[in-house]
């Protein structure tokens, strides 16, 4: 029962990250794309798109968004490492889980307050891109943080496990 449901999860993350991949990609060249053609139509037509900076500037917080999930994903983020030369090797283990916990509490605090902005922006009926309600373009900042936050309690929940000695350290991988 158990190897059933750790092969479900590791497909849901399979499938996740695969998701996850596309949506950077997609985003990535389609910003360029739209760059270059907004260059163009300037420069040689002396015109552009109306829409396409401010698209540029919500894609740009769509791949970052995205890529801060990708980045959690593999324990990727942004890490100060000077005390883990220092430390004994149990002593840097237990900081790390303490900085996983609270680097989720501190992501689901601001998914929090960022799902609390998007009320206020459905509320006063915002819009971007002439005439597309803001919450939809930015729905993915609170979404982006609740998952942030949900991987890195995966991320301490790991390291736990692997300093309680149940789980070996290659498994996790």
């Amino acid at each position: 029962m158990a190897s059933g449901l750790t092969a479900l999860l590791s497909r849901l993350d399979q499938f996740g990250r695969l998701l996850e991949n596309i949506a950077l990609v997609t985003m990535l060249t389609s910003m360029i794309v739209l760059a270059v053609l907004q260059i163009v139509l300037r420069e040689v037509f002396g015109t552009g798109i109306i829409w396409a900076d401010e698209l540029l500037k919500l894609m740009v917080l769509w791949l970052a968004m995205v890529g801060s999930i990708a980045a959690c994903r593999d324990d990727r983020h942004i890490r100060i490492d000077v005390l883990s030369h220092l430390l004994p090797d149990w002593l840097v283990r237990f900081t790390r889980v303490l900085v996983d916990v609270f680097a989720a509490i501190v992501c689901a605090t601001i998914a929090w307050q960022a799902w609390r902005y998007l009320q206020l922006e459905i509320e006063f009926e915002d819009q971007v891109l002439v005439d597309t309600p803001a919450w939809i373009a930015h729905i993915v900042v609170p979404l982006a943080f609740a998952l942030v936050s949900y991987r890195f309690v995966i991320l301490a929940a790991k390291r736990i496990s692997i300093m309680a000695g149940s789980v070996d350290e290659d498994t996790t991988q």
